[in-house]
């Protein structure tokens, strides 16, 4: 078994995906500051006391930071965990029973994909008495999971077709079994894919419906921070900590994350492993031949070893062509 080859991109994003990570579940419990609590004026610059300064009322802006970068993260992996589950469970069944079931589960898919998922989340948003971090990831969550659900399906209507599951039912598996054990391990990477994709989606609509004024009541996010800084006019002021810092952040999520899955695709795509290959090629000096250029066809013995399509050869014999008698 081949060992796999992690690209150095790969291993940069796992870094800054780590570092987000840590500030949100470790930051809190390092920076004690509360960030309810009242510790400077409007808008105070940065200074040592405040490192990130104040917001519009007086709170530090790095105990906002932290705690609102752990809310983002809560809801994103919450949402893209409701959200890659169903899209998985629909996908795999439709894929691999067919039939009625599928053209029922892909009608329903694409009924879901053809509303904007933006404004489901908003109307809903607006309905509920009460938006907490839970229900708000709860509500992302049950509108994300469509595409998720349609490229599923396209890879379990191939892995059916396969020879292994033949013999899963020949030997007398049940349906649920062979879903389990002989479809779902070779749809995994995928699937991994679509989790890290569907946690950074997840934290870009946490943070849009914030600014809208719908984010999580009782709690402060990367999004209500953006929300009360441009409400109270950070921006006209110039006070730049109070809107740059969360803004950076949610830029170094989303980028981590995407960068995170472009690796993936590149460690499970043999297609996309381009790394050790295309230096192994050019050490060794393999080159693609050129468009129109003749292409030699080894010969093991004879004194005709030299011939090439297309082109005729001086031999003892005199001038040959391929395929004719020249």
């Amino acid at each position: 078994m081949k060992a796999v080859n992690f690209t150095p991109r790969f291993w940069v994003a796992l870094g800054l995906v780590l570092f987000t990570l840590l500030l949100g579940l470790v930051g809190p419990l390092v920076v004690h500051t509360d960030p309810n609590a009242v510790v400077g004026g409007l808008y105070d610059a940065p200074s040592a006391q405040q490192w990130l300064g104040t917001d519009n009322e007086g709170q530090s802006v790095l105990a906002n930071l932290v705690y609102g970068t752990r809310t983002s993260l809560i809801v994103g992996l919450l949402a893209g965990t409701i959200a890659t589950t169903i899209g998985l469970v629909i996908g795999l069944v439709a894929g691999f029973q067919g039939g009625w079931l599928d053209d029922a589960l892909m009608g329903m898919t694409n009924v879901a994909l053809a509303i904007p998922s933006i404004v489901v989340v908003i109307l809903l948003s607006i309905a509920l008495p009460s938006r907490g971090s839970f229900t708000l990831a709860l509500v992302i969550g049950v509108t994300g999971w469509p595409w998720t659900a349609r490229a599923v399906r396209a890879q379990a209507t191939s892995v059916r077709t396969r020879e292994h599951i033949d013999v899963a039912r020949l030997s007398g598996a049940r349906w649920g079994s062979i879903l389990a054990w002989d479809v779902l391990p070779y749809l995994l990477s995928y699937v991994v894919m679509a989790f890290v994709l569907q946690v950074a989606g997840a934290i870009l609509t946490e943070a849009a419906l914030s600014m809208l004024g719908l984010g999580p009541s009782g709690s402060v996010s990367l999004g209500v921070m953006l929300y009360w800084a441009l409400a109270w006019g950070s921006i006209r002021t110039g006070a730049w900590w109070a809107f740059m810092p969360p803004t950076l952040m949610l830029t170094l999520i989303a980028f981590s994350l995407l960068l995170l899955q472009s690796s993936l695709d590149e460690v499970f795509n043999p297609r996309l492993r381009r790394g050790r290959a295309a230096r192994r090629k050019k050490v060794v000096g393999v080159t693609e031949p050129a468009v129109g250029a003749p292409v030699p066809i080894p010969i093991e013995s004879g004194e005709d070893s030299d011939v090439e399509v297309g082109r005729g050869v001086e031999t003892s014999s005199g001038t040959h062509t391929r395929g004719g008698n020249g």
